[in-house]
């Protein structure tokens, strides 16, 4: 495959996870398996909610069925699904603070942006289609891939669409999981914990939110992760020496 070139220091592209990430459908996706689990006579908690925040629907499939949801989980995952999808067609795309702002200016810098998404597919283009501009050059959801987050197939599926290297590109999420499979993918990861706090790490930046978040505050930031990684992994030649550390997040 010929990746396509890049300016350095400069992402080739931005994948942007979706549900917590850019839109605010983690509340819907609550409501959701809060009425599912109780049409079984089950109770299902906020902590439950908390812990499958950022899963692949198929593994979150298995933990409501350990809550007594007798479905199988193709099954659950089309009744969540199209319960959520009701509440976006009735309530619209709940934004996350900075989010529109942010996709739109990278979009009018004409930066790739793909969609990486653990919700299927239809769900995924309903939110695209929402938006009021074309924005995403790729959508990669869940029912797209073998292996959901924190694996990185997501991640590497969409960087090979758009042809461009993962490790020149940035991505944003905002679970573990999430950040979890852009690290292991090689993307330069921005980190903007909203419902579950993210613990800091070498491996991401944190960001608290993306409101007031510009392209050039983005590309500043992939150039100064890009040129630490860079100066850790240039041999070292003889008769030289280095004082290089690692980079932090």
């Amino acid at each position: 495959m010929n990746l396509i070139p890049v300016i350095p220091h400069i992402p080739a592209a931005v994948l942007w996870d979706m549900d917590g990430t850019l839109v605010d459908t983690e509340p819907y996706w609550m409501v959701a398996e809060t009425e599912l689990v109780a049409s079984f006579g089950g109770e299902w908690t906020h902590a439950d909610c908390m812990l499958i925040i950022g899963s692949g629907l198929w593994a979150s499939a298995a933990i409501l069925q350990d809550r007594g949801v007798d479905m199988d989980a193709d099954a659950i995952v089309h009744w969540l699904t199209d319960r959520v999808q009701a509440q976006l067609t009735e309530h619209g795309v709940p934004w996350r603070p900075g989010a529109r702002e942010l996709l739109a200016d990278l979009k009018d810098a004409g930066i790739p942006m793909a969609l990486v998404t653990m919700s299927v597919e239809r769900m995924a283009r309903q939110v695209a289609d929402l938006i009021d501009f074309a924005a995403f050059d790729t959508i990669i959801a869940g029912d797209m891939v073998t292996h959901g987050k924190p694996h990185p197939e997501a991640y590497l599926a969409a960087a090979a669409y758009l042809g461009v290297n993962p490790e020149h590109c940035v991505a944003v999420e905002d679970s573990i999981p999430g950040v979890t499979a852009a690290v292991a993918a090689g993307a330069v990861v921005i980190g903007v914990p909203h419902q579950i706090d993210l613990p800091e790490s070498v491996h991401y930046t944190l960001w608290p939110s993306l409101a007031g978040r510009t392209v050039a505050g983005l590309t500043e930031l992939f150039g100064e992760r890009r040129r630490a990684f860079d100066r850790i992994h240039i041999p070292v030649q003889t008769g030289t020496t280095t004082n290089e550390g690692a980079a932090t997040a």
